[in-house]
């Protein structure tokens, strides 16, 4: 049986590296299910979701990039992103779901990977 798994990884595109450090909560239907931060790579150290763990339903993925960008002391840091939620729905347990966040101070984008 093929076991779904959630991951995540945030992309500091004002410096073209990997955001380490972004505190990330992640919340289904409302409740947090818990609070991690990225690795120096700017991805988790193990997958959000995985396995049994994993249930189709709404997620929302809370990514701290106001701190973040306050933590390397850029200018703008604050200035307009501060908590940047991406909210998704998964419709099928069973399959991967890669939620990326390529982020700036003034704007974001992410796409469903897998």
């Amino acid at each position: 049986m093929i076991m779904g798994k959630l991951s995540t990884h945030v992309l500091d595109t004002a410096s073209g590296k990997p955001a380490a450090g972004v505190a990330i909560s992640l919340y289904r239907g409302g409740e947090l299910l818990f609070s991690t931060r990225t690795n120096s790579d700017g991805r988790t150290d193990s997958a959000l979701l995985s396995g049994d763990t994993l249930v189709a339903g709404q997620y929302r993925i809370d990514f701290a990039i106001g701190d973040y960008f306050a933590s390397m002391n850029h200018a703008d840091a604050k200035l307009f992103l501060d908590i940047v939620p991406i909210v998704f729905i998964i419709s099928d347990a069973s399959r991967a779901y890669h939620v990326p966040l390529l982020v700036s101070p003034w704007s974001y984008s992410t796409y469903r990977g897998s």
